[in-house]
């Protein structure tokens, strides 16, 4: 998920210090095991297999230009939706043909596109995409009992600090710590299915994804390319992996028995760590907050309210993004300029604050028959 969305909006959010780029150096890893719990999947009604599909578009085949998987680059976004298409539905072929009787797909990764990611009518006719008449959040909000019975995920990406292609957790510059353990998105969807006895048992993704995911060996893996760095890759031949794509997709739905649903033990010790441009020095010396080396921590009593902390320091990490915009701006010609136009919005606003005269502008109502996608 990368939330370009919270990209455009960070000049919204304070300005907060720079923080290094690289993560800084961290306690020998727990064992894969350590503040988790492996169960038992919840059988399946009778002849139905439900399968939710998650999809982002960083880890997707034949994919080696960053641009092609955010929507301001609107040429290179359309060759990314050609690929996200075919490893979808590549994916959604193998599910049915291993036995699912129903997929539906959510949009996980928030390119920018007020639409999804997938154009209407290019989605295999045998799934469905997930819409809502009001803003959900796909990985929490999607959570139900007896809706699901198995989740793939595809076009996924490594976790910051991995050095993986687009390399990030949620949004960039975010390191998501659960109970000691730095974890990827996946393991995070994982988290929140396990609550309701639903297991991960599909992935795909760069082979930078597939080391993270050592945790969950039990999934279906494809390698879709390997990272050089996190803006190059070495791509494999997109004939083998779509096949590969449907192949492991059929033996993920034909082996969902064996699989394992994944919770977090309690209470959830949760963390996180802020990686250049984002950063969470704004809160140092702050009392009653747990900083140390641009990390925050805390203590929460199950999943669900380490997830809304955790979102919620996310938003104050990506004020610093403000830094890199305020240099890109210095450096056009007219960069001077710029710079005093919006000192000055800053300056009158405060002025008209101060003077009763500034109402905030009420949210826009939605189009009358909007549906939400997910990570809109």
């Amino acid at each position: 998920m990368l939330r370009m969305a919270r990209l455009r909006t960070a000049l919204s959010i304070a300005l907060s210090a720079a923080a290094p780029c690289s993560i800084a150096a961290q306690a020998a890893a727990p064992p894969p095991d350590a503040g988790q719990t492996l169960g038992t999947p919840v059988a399946a009604p009778p002849g139905k297999l439900r399968v939710l599909l998650y999809h982002d578009m960083e880890g997707l085949s034949g994919q080696s230009d960053t641009q092609t998987f955010m929507f301001f680059h609107k040429e290179k976004y359309a060759e990314g939706r050609e690929r996200l298409v075919a490893d979808v539905n590549a994916v959604v072929d193998g599910l049915v043909k291993g036995g699912a009787t129903e997929v539906h797909v959510v949009d996980a990764h928030g390119s920018g596109n007020p639409e999804p990611d997938i154009p209407a009518g290019r989605l295999d006719p045998r799934a469905r995409q997930v819409f809502r008449d009001t803003p959900f959040r796909p990985y929490v909000d999607l959570v139900e009992k007896n809706v699901y019975d198995a989740i793939a995920v595809v076009g996924m990406h490594a976790k910051t600090g991995s050095r993986g292609f687009a390399s990030h957790t949620y949004t960039i510059g975010m390191d998501l710590i659960v109970n000691g353990r730095s974890i990827t998105e996946t393991e995070l969807i994982a988290y929140s299915w396990g609550r309701v006895g639903v297991p991960v048992v599909f992935a795909s993704g760069d082979d930078r994804l597939r080391e993270d995911l050592r945790t969950m060996p039990w999934i279906e893996f494809v390698t879709t390319k390997k990272a050089t760095s996190a803006s190059t890759v070495v791509l494999r031949p997109i004939d083998a992996v779509q096949a590969e794509l449907r192949a492991a997709a059929q033996r993920a739905i034909l082996k969902v028995g064996s699989a394992k649903t994944m919770a977090v033990t309690t209470p959830v010790r949760a963390a996180l760590r802020a990686v250049h441009p984002a950063s969470l020095a704004a809160l140092k010396g702050v009392p009653g907050i747990d900083y140390a080396d641009d990390k925050v921590s805390f203590t929460a009593p199950d999943f669900g309210a380490a997830y809304d902390g955790l979102i919620a320091l996310t938003n104050v990490a990506t004020g610093s993004y403000l830094q890199v915009m305020f240099e890109a701006v210095r450096k056009r010609p007219d960069g001077e300029q710029l710079s005093d136009l919006m000192s000055d919005a800053l300056v009158n606003r405060w002025f008209d604050c101060e003077s009763g005269r500034y109402t905030p502008p009420s949210p826009p109502p939605p189009p009358a028959g909007k549906k939400y996608h997910g990570a809109n």
